[in-house]
């Protein structure tokens, strides 16, 4: 079995053949997908999912990176009252973008920060976004780190140093359809991280690995990544996938 530990499926990218990709999606034996948050404009798309599919979808909840805004304070709100009314599997998608907006990098440092706190407070793994942030990402890490700190490092396109500090920090790395990439880079280090320490991912309807890069990612392609790894580490892909499916559980206390 596979497990999608970042997806977005309920995107209006997957409004016209929902049900026929999540069947493309079982089809290939991935059965889990976990589902981050983005703000308040999609809680209800997400709460709709997991009513159709109530086996199948885990919520996260938080405040992406590139809408914390003017009213991060109240986006901010809307999240706590989430959590006061119901569980989630994690804090997340939370973190640090600096390829749309570097205007915006103090008021996404507290909004990360406090968005960690909540995480710790309620006992969750956060799960980090990161773009063209990792030394704001891990200066707020590193003011944060603890037993009770620990997640995933969504979408790592870093080098090998910094998956080991991100490894350092209870992270572990989300690998999706970038290491497919001629140029993602990652291919060229990973099999010098443990299996332990990886899981995968797609971040549909994002990232769509090769040979449909450019395309609408979907989570049937989780078997491409997975090929993928099996390639770069040398083993099967049913090690892959019952490996990379428990360290999930163990993140997500599944």
């Amino acid at each position: 079995m596979l497990t999608d530990t970042h997806t977005h499926l309920y995107s209006d990218a997957f409004a016209e053949d929902r049900t026929e990709m999540m069947q493309r999606a079982f089809d290939k034996n991935i059965k889990r997908f976990f589902i981050p948050a983005i703000d308040s404009g999609y809680t209800e798309a997400m709460y709709a999912l997991e009513k159709e599919y109530p086996e199948n979808v885990f919520l996260m909840m938080g405040l992406h990176p590139t809408s914390v805004k003017e009213n991060f304070e109240e986006e901010l709100a809307h999240v706590e009252k989430q959590f006061n009314k119901r569980n989630f599997y994690a804090v997340g998608e939370i973190g640090i973008d600096l390829y749309w907006d570097k205007s915006t990098l103090e008021i996404q440092k507290t909004a990360f920060r406090r968005q960690i706190q909540l995480a710790k407070k309620h006992k969750l793994p956060i799960v980090i976004h990161c773009r063209d942030a990792f030394d704001e990402i891990f200066e707020v890490l590193e003011t944060e780190k603890s037993d009770d700190l620990f997640g995933i490092f969504h979408c790592f396109t870093g080098t090998f140093e910094q998956a080991h500090q991100a490894i350092s920090y209870n992270m572990k790395l989300g690998i999706g359809g970038v290491v497919t990439f001629k140029n993602g880079k990652i291919d060229t280090f990973l099999d010098q991280i443990p299996l332990k320490h990886v899981v995968l991912e797609t971040d549909s309807p994002y990232l769509a690995p090769a040979p449909f890069r450019g395309k609408r990612n979907e989570s049937s392609h989780l078997a491409l990544v997975c090929k993928k790894l099996s390639e770069i580490y040398n083993v099967s892909e049913e090690e892959i996938a019952n490996a990379t499916t428990e360290n999930s559980k163990a993140v997500f206390k599944i």
